[in-house]
């Protein structure tokens, strides 16, 4: 593979995930109105005379994203001309671009026109599964040169109901974190892992609700990760994709826990909001490529048993001829 391709669709990737935290900034910021209601010119101007902090930080999200849309659209094509035989590549070359698009068109909308809290959390959401998209490409542009083996692995049920349901359930972890900033219920609980306030009944208001949601569903994934990557450690260490993804997927969502409790010691550090930001894209990225590998697993698991059926039925003719040729 030419290292021309891989160098770009590193370059990619690393955009699209500065477009993820590019969005996380603005809402972090309350930045979304920094150029009024006006898209995809800034007040209505190509070049804004009154400039301010607001204004760079939604102006520079809005370059960086259509400089990614362009990325993305020409790696995409390049995709599907260099490894397009490769069956998931032409899928994702449409996928990344597509929700790309649809990414940028819901951030048009919310500029303007008003858009409920409920809607704007789907946004966080939909660029991680374009940033995803795009990852994977990457990652089976390397693959080509099969500097690791990923082509011949087998995983059992088991194993795939937890990839698929760990992967689909991060889906809803990022909707309501997404939900927790758009609502600005970061800081509605001052404490940490429970909403004691003022009293340690249950939440009573939307806020709190929306705020300790969130930290029970981060919690349930906590744990199912927390045992699965124990079920890897077990039975899957023979296999180093599927062992190694594990291992990063925990270490990426014990992180994610962390730095959601420091959120709240740190009354809301930006830097620590935005690495919050960064271990959710890159955890889901690393479930991605782990769901990617259990689509391949039946195909090879079924190559696998047509074998062993081809070697069997041949043993078995060979033993027949065998038996029926004349005695010398």
């Amino acid at each position: 593979m030419k290292s021309s391709l891989k160098w770009f669709a590193v370059l990619t990737t690393i955009v699209m995930l500065f477009i993820l935290l590019g969005g996380a900034l603005v809402t972090k910021t309350d930045s979304g109105m920094g150029c009024g209601r006006s898209w995809p010119l800034c007040n209505g101007q190509l070049i804004p005379d009154k400039i301010t902090l607001e204004l760079v930080i939604e102006l520079s999200h809005r370059l960086v994203s259509g400089a990614g849309g362009f990325l993305v659209l020409l790696l995409s094509y390049m995709s599907w001309r260099e490894i397009g035989h490769i069956r998931e590549a032409r899928f994702l070359s449409v996928l990344s671009f597509s929700f790309l698009l649809l990414q940028g068109l819901i951030g048009a909308a919310a500029v303007l026109w008003s858009q409920s809290d409920f809607v704007l959390a789907l946004h966080f959401g939909i660029s991680l599964i374009s940033f995803a998209s795009v990852f994977l490409l990457t990652l089976l542009i390397f693959e080509v040169d099969k500097k690791f083996e990923a082509e011949k692995l087998i995983v059992d049920k088991r194993m795939t109901f937890h990839i698929i349901g760990i992967l689909i359930f991060s889906l809803v972890v990022v909707y309501t974190g997404a939900l927790v900033r758009h609502t600005e219920s970061s800081l509605i609980c001052k404490d940490w892992p429970l909403c004691i306030n003022d009293s340690p009944a249950l939440p009573s208001n939307l806020y709190e609700w929306v705020q300790m949601g969130h930290r029970a569903i981060a919690g349930t994934i906590f744990l199912w990760v927390s045992y699965v990557t124990y079920i890897a450690h077990k039975h899957y260490k023979n296999q180093k994709v599927i062992y190694g993804g594990w291992i990063a997927a925990f270490i990426l969502v014990l992180l994610q826990v962390i730095a959601g409790a420091f959120i709240i010691f740190s009354r809301q550090n930006l830097y620590i909001a935005l690495s919050h930001a960064l271990f959710i894209a890159c955890f889901f990225g690393v479930m991605s490529y782990l769901m990617l590998l259990t689509s391949r697993s039946k195909k090879n698991a079924l190559a696998q048993l047509k074998g062993s059926s081809s070697r069997s039925v041949n043993g078995q003719n060979e033993h027949d001829i065998t038996t029926t040729l004349p005695a010398r």
